[in-house]
């Protein structure tokens, strides 16, 4: 348990490490696409702004007489000039990039090929800033106005910041998904352990308590056996009756810590070869004599020939017998059939009864621990829903295979599949 534990965990671990880092993988796909977008707006914008700055207008005349340092036409000093020049060309820029989707915060300057600057943005980044520069040759009026090469350099921050912002309408909701996955993941594995606890506990107390069931019981059948040896005739048919009680009850604290080492996986079987013909018939022989006392009519046919298993006698007889007892208790005046017979290398054993029957919706459970039918009629007979789901757990560890047909006010067929190692043709 212990180490299935840790397997969980670590699968657990790993899957989340995974998410994240397919998240992660993910988001860089998403930061270079939107690198690439963001470079493809820019050559848009670029190519509006030169076109619109190659020509003589009222902006690129102010500009003109900006970088030229010619007041003259104006009434104002040539600082003023560049400040009003700064701002309108600022302005143009950003109408022309919002154009294109791009609103990130920019800066400008523009500058001659030998790094002559003419004229900066109204807004400065700081200088450890990590910048990414676009510059833009301009061609047309304002070059040949100064007789030289002129770049428009335009600048922004680190663009991640920008792109994980647009992006965040597929992380974040990534991220929160991925928490929710982890949250209840860790969720059901606190309560898959908290509930495991519970089972094992509740486990435990029911093997103490069978277990310490075993002395009184053991006790009272040994002292039940003294009294049928020294005991007077009359007594014997009750001290038999008694007898065959504690039988019974042995047998179902027995089948109680046998099914918790099942559950448990513990080796609980011997398997050898055994000649199972001799084991069934000694079954029927001592149902019968039951039968027959509570008054219920019980016959049984034996193929003829050995039925050789790879079997736990013991285990088997106790699943015979327990579907037999069911036959039994859930009959009113109850007429039970057993037959037993060879076909395609398995001994097949057809228990059929009278009884009430069984719903197709019940039928699909009858097998599960703890279930019982919960039919008012039904219900009335005492039990703990352990029966059956043992009998299945002995079929299929012997490599067989259990059926059961039933329809309501009609009976039930019980149908056991047991493989042979070998048999003998019927004599």
């Amino acid at each position: 348990m212990l180490l299935r534990r840790k397997i969980y965990i670590i699968v657990f671990v790993i899957s989340v490490l995974g998410l994240f880092i397919v998240q992660y993988q993910y988001l860089k796909i998403g930061l270079n696409l939107a690198k690439v977008q963001f470079d493809k707006n820019i050559l848009a914008s670029s190519n509006h702004i030169k076109k619109e700055l190659a020509t003589e207008n009222e902006l690129t005349f102010l500009l003109g007489k900006s970088i030229t340092k010619d007041g003259s036409y104006f009434s104002l000093s040539i600082d003023s000039v560049q400040d009003a020049s700064s701002h309108f060309l600022n302005d143009f820029l950003i109408d022309r990039l919002a154009a294109q989707g791009i609103t990130s915060d920019f800066t400008y300057q523009l500058v001659s090929r030998d790094s002559a600057y003419y004229l900066y943005s109204p807004k400065r980044f700081e200088k450890d800033d990590t910048l990414l520069n676009y510059p833009l040759e301009l061609e047309g009026y304002l070059p040949k106005l100064i007789g030289e090469k002129l770049f428009l350099e335009l600048q922004f921050k680190d663009m991640n910041t920008f792109f994980l912002y647009q992006l965040n309408g597929l992380t974040i909701p990534s991220l929160v998904f991925m928490l929710a996955i982890i949250f209840v993941v860790v969720w059901v594995l606190k309560s898959f352990y908290w509930q495991r606890k519970i089972i094992t506990t509740t486990n435990e107390f029911i093997n103490n308590l069978t277990h310490e069931l075993k002395t009184p019981v053991f006790s009272i059948g040994l002292a039940t056996k003294l009294l049928e040896e020294q005991g007077v005739a009359e007594q014997k048919p009750v001290l038999k009756l008694v007898r065959a009680q504690v039988d019974r009850l042995k047998s179902h604290i027995d089948k109680v810590l046998d099914l918790a080492k099942l559950e448990e996986r513990k080796q609980v079987y011997t398997m050898i070869p055994i000649d199972f013909h001799l084991s069934l018939k000694q079954v029927c022989d001592e149902f019968e004599a039951i039968a027959l006392l509570e008054n219920v009519q019980f016959t049984y046919n034996l193929e003829e020939g050995s039925y050789v298993l790879r079997a736990e006698s013991s285990h088997l007889e106790n699943a015979v017998n327990n579907i037999l007892d069911n036959a039994k208790k859930y009959s009113k005046e109850s007429e039970i059939y057993l037959k037993a017979f060879i076909k395609n290398k398995k001994l097949l054993i057809r228990i059929e009864d009278n009884g009430e029957g069984i719903s197709m919706k019940e039928q699909r459970y009858i097998f599960q621990k703890y279930y019982r039918v919960f039919d008012e009629n039904l219900h009335k007979v005492k039990g703990y829903g352990l029966g059956l789901s043992y009998v299945k757990n002995v079929i299929e560890n012997h490599g067989g295979k259990i059926t059961l047909q039933s329809e309501l006010g009609k009976g039930t067929i019980v149908i056991i599949e047991l493989p042979l190692v070998s048999h003998d043709a019927p004599r």
